[in-house]
C-alpha cells in the first residue's frame, strides 16, 4: 500500500500548476459572487482539504487502489443509484446527495472512479483487448454509470464519461479495425442522432435539455434561454485585451449571467482580465495536459499509462465542454471548469485523480532510474 518515496522525486511543477488554476478560480468566485466571504471561503476550504487528499493519494501506491476497482465500481453505482432514489432537484437536475448539511454531487466522483476502474480492467486483459467479449466487458462497465448518470439527467457529464473510455481502450491498443469499424457506425448514426433529436417528439432528451439544443441551433426562437449565452459572449468580448478589472465586471452583478461561480466562471475572467487573463489560464491547462502526458509516456505500467490518459480525457473533455458553453458553440450543459468552477464535488475529484498521477510520475522516476542502473551496468 505504502512505499517509500523521496520528496525530491515529486512533481512540484504540476501541484504548482494545479495551484495556480485553482487560485484564479478562487479569485474568479469572489467577483462572481460580488465579494461575499460565504463561497470563497468554502472554495478555499475545499481546496485545501483538496490539496491533502491530492498529498494522500500521491504518497499511496496506485497499484493498491486500482486493486479496489470492484469495490470502487460498487461505491460508484451504489452513490449513483442513491442519487436516483433520494437525490435533490437543483438547476433542472437530480444530480445531488445531501449528507450531513454538505451536498456532493456523485457524478464528479463517478469519473475518478471509472479512471481507476477501466485502468485496471484493461491492464488485467491487456493481452486478449482485441477479444469481443473484453471489449463488451468494458462497455457494459462504463455502461451501466453512463445511464444513471445521463437519466440525472446530466448530457455533458455522461459525454465525459464517453471521451474518458474512448481514450483509454485507445490506450490500451485497441485494434485499429475495431477502432475504424466503430466509426463506420458512429459517425452516420451521430448524423442520424443529431437529427432526431430536433425533433419535438424525440424521448431521447428530457425537455429541459431539448430546449437547450433547439435554443443553440434555432436561437430566435428560444430568446428565453439563449440570452444566457448571449450575455455571456457579450461578458467575455466586453473584456477586451485586458478585461475591466477585478469586481468591475456587470453582466454578472446585475444577474445577466446564470450561476456564474460555477457554469460561467470563464465570462467573469473573460470580463475581467480580458483575453490577457483567459490566454494566460488556458497556457496553465495546457502546461498541466503536457505535464501529464510526459508522465504517460514513461509510465512504469498500463495502469498507470491509462489513469494518466483518463485524467488527460476527462480534463480536456471538461475544459472544452464548458468554454463552448461560454462561447457559444454549445448548448449549455451546466459542466464545470476543473479546479476552477465553485463545487467541492468536482475539486476534490480532480485533486484525488491527480494525486493518483502524481504517484505514477513518482513511480515511473524510480522506474527510469532502476533502467539507467541497468543500462550503465550493462
Amino acid at each position: 500500500m505504502l512505499k517509500k518515496y523521496q520528496l525530491k522525486r515529486f512533481d512540484w511543477f504540476s501541484l504548482l500548476l494545479v495551484t495556480a488554476i485553482a487560485g484564479i478560480g478562487i479569485v474568479a468566485i469572489s467577483s462572481a459572487t460580488y465579494g461575499t466571504d460565504y463561497y470563497v471561503k468554502r472554495q478555499v476550504l475545499g481546496f485545501a482539504t483538496g490539496l491533502v487528499l491530492l498529498l494522500i493519494t500521491a504518497f499511496v501506491d496506485y497499484h493498491f487502489i486500482a486493486r479496489l476497482s470492484p469495490l470502487i465500481y460498487l461505491l460508484n453505482l451504489g452513490l449513483l443509484l442513491a442519487v436516483w432514489k433520494f437525490g435533490e432537484a437543483k438547476y433542472g437536475g437530480t444530480r445531488w446527495l445531501g449528507i450531513g448539511g454538505f451536498q456532493i454531487q456523485p457524478s464528479e466522483f463517478g469519473k475518478l472512479f471509472m479512471i481507476i476502474v477501466l485502468a485496471k480492467y484493461f491492464d488485467l486483459f491487456k493481452e486478449k483487448i482485441n477479444q469481443p467479449l473484453v471489449i463488451l466487458g468494458s462497455l457494459i462497465l462504463i455502461g451501466v454509470p453512463f445511464v444513471l448518470v445521463l437519466k440525472q439527467p446530466d448530457l455533458s457529464t455522461s459525454m465525459v464519461f464517453i471521451v474518458l473510455f474512448a481514450v483509454m481502450i485507445y490506450g490500451a491498443k485497441l485494434s485499429y479495425k475495431y477502432i475504424v469499424a466503430v466509426l463506420m457506425v458512429v459517425l452516420p448514426g451521430g448524423i442520424f442522432l443529431f437529427g432526431y433529436i430536433q425533433r419535438p417528439d424525440q424521448v431521447l432528451l428530457s425537455a429541459n435539455q431539448y430546449r437547450r439544443v433547439m435554443a443553440m441551433l434555432h436561437p430566435e426562437n428560444f430568446p428565453d434561454i439563449y440570452y444566457q449565452t448571449i450575455n455571456s459572449m457579450q461578458a467575455i468580448g466586453s473584456g477586451m485585451l485586458s478585461g475591466k478589472g477585478l469586481y468591475q465586471g456587470k453582466l454578472h452583478q446585475y444577474d445577466y449571467l446564470p450561476v456564474p461561480e460555477s457554469d460561467f466562471i470563464f465570462s467573469i475572467i473573460g470580463e475581467e482580465f480580458g483575453f490577457i487573463g483567459c490566454s494566460i489560464l488556458l497556457v496553465l491547462f495546457f502546461l498541466l495536459l503536457i505535464r501529464i502526458l510526459l508522465i504517460v509516456k514513461d509510465s512504469p505500467d498500463m495502469t498507470g499509462r491509462l489513469i494518466g490518459m483518463g485524467y488527460v480525457g476527462m480534463l480536456t473533455a471538461q475544459i472544452f465542454i464548458n468554454i463552448g458553453v461560454t462561447t457559444g458553440i454549445l448548448p449549455n450543459t451546466g459542466l464545470p471548469l476543473p479546479y476552477v468552477s465553485y463545487g467541492i464535488s468536482s475539486l476534490w475529484g480532480n485533486m484525488i485523480i491527480m494525486g493518483l498521477v502524481l504517484n505514477v510520475s513518482m513511480q515511473r522516476t524510480t522506474e527510469l532510474m532502476r533502467r539507467k542502473g541497468e543500462f550503465e551496468a550493462y
